[in-house]
This record gives structure tokens, sequence and C-alpha cells, in this order.
């Protein structure tokens, strides 16, 4: 039993449960059936994935919750509750969702179907958060690299999810709902109990069977590392580190020391800092779930096969989940190595999406593969960046209800471009009694439109870098 109190397994443990809850990445896997079965036109679907990313993205009661049952001095609780809360939701949300697809409950107003699939959203923030701050505690020397894993296998979890979709119910969307209602609820009922802090003591530098191998990967690391760590350092000791290393980690923590300590949600929104996140989200993740949203309606107004399109949206799932790995481990890389402040690579990541919503609008043979591979990988690293930088910036007391409340941003501009811009002139375009669109007109200028705003929130990532 003592070896499962080790940070090692909670890390582990943390991996394995974000494996299994990026249900909100597969959006476009069941919208059509969601579409037909309620009789929506786009603005009205496009409402429910607005709520979709409410719910993922409006975690602050998550955040709040956090801090309540982990303080100093709790009676009950710990960061199980956090997971327990989500676990409940989840399943709650999809599984009427669910009912409603097959049959089971009259057709819903589109109020109360937002409103469940607000629920089965909101469980996500619940899963971040204690998964995410438990890393940042684990490893506070390597926090983009740890977050990045974190946010990565959540990303990497939605293609997981569609792959053994396409595996055993390959044209049944319905069912998809069930997959996705029951597959976080008993993976973190099992493991929440192990996902807690411990003092940090120690430190290390086809489709299917890739993906399980991918999951089942980090298990044998973290047995490895406990290994080494009863073998060659018996007692308590630090991660070992240059000099150098040691000395540039002293100025990144001197830094973010004057720039923010300690501080609560808010002292942080009286700070310019937080509102120039505010808009990068807004632009960059805003924009970048719109895309996947409605990745399915793109492909089939430009004739893309549904199979070809169930690729994409897996595709999608891997790009932003290697992308979330990536920037977190490269935003820590050049901010030891050539002391690139982290917003630099935002503001790369942002003019890299203004091209690939511009590759959508242009409607090129092989657009979509090429603007999917851009954008998802730019989606997933804005989010892995995020709450790296505000971490830095505020620090890690409140970390888990700054940074979600920033992540508010992200259905704002979902909403906006989603609903207001894609939607609206989606069903501008549309003909016939299907409400259908076919043609590179049907999307051209909403992705100018989010290209022109992608590349305002550049130039408020090159501010928040200065």
């Amino acid at each position: 039993m003592d070896r499962l109190r080790s940070k090692w397994i909670a890390t582990v443990a943390s991996i394995l449960i974000q494996c299994s809850t990026g249900a909100t990445l597969t959006f476009s896997i069941y919208s059509s059936v969601l579409k037909s079965s309620e009789g929506y036109n786009q603005s009205e679907l496009d409402m429910v994935s607005v709520f979709k990313d409410i719910g993922d993205n409006g975690g602050i009661l998550s955040g709040l919750l956090y801090t309540a049952v982990t303080r100093d001095g709790a009676g009950f609780g710990g960061p199980w509750v956090v997971h327990m809360v989500g676990a409940i939701q989840c399943f709650t949300g999809y599984f009427l969702m669910w009912a409603s697809v097959v049959g089971f409950l009259s057709r819903l107003p589109m109020l109360l179907m937002c409103l469940y699939m607000l629920a089965a959203a909101h469980a996500q923030p619940f899963f971040d958060t204690a998964n995410v701050v438990i890393g940042v505690q684990s490893f506070p020397k390597y926090i983009g690299t740890v977050v990045g894993i974190m946010k990565g296998f959540q990303g990497l979890s939605a293609a997981i999810l569609i792959q053994i979709y396409n595996t055993i119910c390959q044209g049944k969307p319905s069912t998809f709902f069930l997959i996705i209602a029951l597959s976080p609820t008993p993976v973190s009922l099992l493991l929440m109990c192990l996902v807690r802090s411990y003092e940090n003591n120690a430190g290390t530098h086809c489709y299917l069977a890739i993906l399980l191998f991918l999951l089942a990967s980090p298990l044998a690391i973290a047995i490895k590392a406990l290994r080494k760590d009863s073998e060659r350092f018996p007692q308590t000791c630090s991660i070992e580190v240059t000099p150098s290393m040691d000395k540039e980690a002293g100025q990144v923590d001197s830094l973010s020391s004057q720039i923010g300590e300690h501080m609560n949600l808010f002292q942080a929104i009286r700070t310019l800092n937080f509102w120039l996140l505010v808009v990068c989200i807004a632009c960059g993740r805003g924009s970048g779930l719109a895309t996947t949203n409605n990745v399915r309606q793109v492909g089939e107004s430009l004739n893309y096969k549904a199979t070809e399109i169930n690729t994409l949206v897996s595709l999608w799932s891997m790009w932003n989940s290697l992308a979330r790995f990536g920037a977190g481990f490269l935003s820590d890389f050049f901010l030891y190595s050539r002391k690139w402040a982290r917003p630099f690579l935002m503001a790369i990541i942002l003019a890299i999406i203004t091209g690939g919503h511009t590759m959508i609008a242009s409607g090129f043979s092989g657009n979509l593969c090429v603007a999917t591979f851009l954008v998802g990988v730019c989606n997933g690293s804005v989010w892995s960046l995020m709450p790296t930088i505000t971490s830095e910036i505020f620090r890690i007391r409140h970390m888990g209800t700054i940074f979600h409340s920033i992540a508010i941003a992200s259905p704002i501009g979902t909403y906006m471009f989603s609903v207001r811009v894609v939607g609206y002139i989606y069903d501008e375009e549309a003909s016939g009694e299907r409400n259908l669109c076919s043609g590179t007109h049907c999307f051209m200028l909403s992705f100018l439109i989010m290209a022109s705003t992608t590349l305002f929130g550049f130039l408020v990532a090159i501010a928040l870098f200065l």
C-alpha cells in the first residue's frame, strides 16, 4: 500500500482519468443525429454546442470546490470529491441525451437539451481541476510539461472514444452517447482516491492498438520511476538540476513572484494580464472550438464522405492531444534555454490558426485535411499554455479558480463564432426541407471573419509578451 502513496501513482491515476474524459471534443461525431432527431437548424445545433463549451470551460465551481475540500485543516474531503461530482454530472447529462435521441424520452425543447449538454460537459472542469492542479503541485519545476501531459491525454481520449465507436458501433452515432456517458464514470470512481498531493521528493527528466498502447504506457513509466527511486534514492531527495538550470528557475520564480503573489480571483481580474489572456483565449480557443463543432457540416458542404469526416474528427483529437504534450514541453524548453516567455508561443500559435481558418475559407481540394491539422494542433497548444501562463502570473494557490475563470472566454468566443457567425450565415445560405448548404460559399465568409479575429488575438498576445 505504501507504493500506492506516491506522486507517481497519483500522476498515473490522473492520466488514466484524463484518458476517459475527452467527450467534449467529439461533438461532430454525434451532431448529425442530434440535428436530425431533434429537428434543429444549424443555428440551434450550434447553440447546443455553445452550451457544451460553456460547461467545458465554466469551471469556477470546480475551482472553488477544489479549494474548499483541499484547504489546510479541512476535516472532510479531498480531490476525490471533485472527481465524484464530475462523474455524476457526466453520466446524468449524456445518459439523458441518449434517452432522448433513441426515443425513450419525448422530443426535448432545445433549452432542455442545452441544459443536459451543459451538465454533461460541466463534468470536464471537475476532472481537469483535480488532475492538473495535483500535477502542478507534484512537479513545480516542470509546470508546462505536466500541464501539457494532463491536457494531452485528455485530448487523446477523444480519439480513443472515437476509435472504440468505429470498432464496435460504426454507423450508430446515437450509441456513441451511451459510450461517453459510461466511459469516465467507472474510471474516475475507481481511481479518484489515488489522486492526491504528495511532498515533492523526486523527478525525472491501424489507430486503436496505438492509442491503447499510449494509454497503458504511463503505468510502466511510473513503475520504472518508483523502482529507481527505491533503489537509488531511499531517502528523501530533491530534483537534480544543473547550477544554470537552478539559477534560471530561480529567475523565473522571482519574476513570477513580482508579477503576482498567489493572487485570488478578485485580485487577478483587476490586472491587465488577466484581460489580455481572456482576449487571447476568446480569439484562439473560441474560433478553434467553432471549427471542430462544425467540421461535419463543413465536410458535408465540400462533399467529404461520412467516414472521411469521422477520420478527420479522430485525427483532430490526436493532433490536439500531441500539441498539448508538445506545447507544454516546448514552452518549458524555450523558457529555460532561450528566455522566451510563454506568451510568445501563444502569439505564434494564433498566427497559425489565422492561416488555418483562411485555408478552410478558400475551399481548395484537401483544404479541410490541412486546416484541421493546423487548427487542431494550435487549439490544443492554446489550451495547454493558458493554465501554465496563469500559474506563473497568479501562482497556484487559487490556480484552479483563476484559469477556469479565464477559460470562460472560450464559450463566449464560441457563441459569437458558432451561432452569430457560422450558424447564421449557414442558415442564410441553406435551402430545401433539410436546411442544407453545399459549396465553398457556405462557410467562406464565416472563416474569413474568424481569421480576422484570430489575427487580432495574435496582436494581443504580442502585447502580453511585451
